[in-house]
């Protein structure tokens, strides 16, 4: 059952103000609004480190067949492994391998379920390049349904002065819906891609993965 709230609520939800800030006969409704976002589930997702050192094993793997394919590709290239890739990129590359072992596990009857033998076929991820122009911006990040809408999971690094913000990601298969967050503050659609209504009379921008282009969309 869903519940459309008063457009100041909207605003209370999107942080643009505190609920001592709203009109007192919308108080009450502002408050259940807070609670029911307090009961999402945003406990961190942890792995075991058997599970860990079989992504690192296939993360290496994927390295070297990039590396092999440096000479079609060189600028591509220079830019996954230069010094300035900051190390949240590789955490993003380890979550997303992490994702696909995981869904990757076939189920035994009534026994645990065991974890893929390195020679199955696991559900590919796929590096999504994120983009947006904004020179007055002093900070940008990326909120979406592959981060649970957290604003401080995804950072977006500034490339030179051109006031170009850019992430690269590896996504699941399937469509996400995201948008950019600028300075904290603001929430932006991306321009360059198709926008969907929120629920909240506002804009996601939308994101179609697919395993069969197995490239940068």
């Amino acid at each position: 059952m869903s519940r459309e709230f008063h457009p100041l609520v909207k605003q209370l939800l999107d942080g643009e103000r505190t609920l001592s800030e709203l009109p007192p006969e919308l108080q009450a409704e502002g408050a259940e609004a807070l609670r029911l976002l307090e009961a999402v589930d945003r406990r961190d997702v942890t792995f075991s480190s058997r599970l860990e050192a079989r992504v690192m094993r296939e993360v290496r793997q994927r390295v070297a067949a990039r590396r092999n394919r440096a000479n079609s590709d060189p600028v591509l290239w220079r830019w996954l492994t230069a010094p300035s890739v900051p190390p949240w990129v590789v955490g993003a590359v380890l979550a997303a391998a992490g994702i696909a072992l995981v869904l990757g596990r076939p189920g035994s009857g009534n026994g645990p379920a065991m974890v893929a033998p390195a020679t199955a076929v696991i559900p590919e991820s796929v590096y999504v390049k994120f983009l947006l122009f904004a020179p007055a911006a002093k900070r940008v990040a990326l909120a979406g349904t592959f981060n649970r809408w957290d604003p401080g999971t995804t950072p977006l690094v500034r490339l030179g002065d051109d006031g170009v913000w850019t992430v690269t990601l590896g996504l699941p298969v399937g469509q996400h819906q995201y948008a950019f967050v600028v300075d904290g503050q603001r929430w932006v659609v991306d321009p360059a891609a198709p926008a969907v209504d929120d629920g909240f009379g506002r804009k996601n921008s939308v994101v179609s993965v697919s395993a069969a282009q197995g490239r940068v969309l």
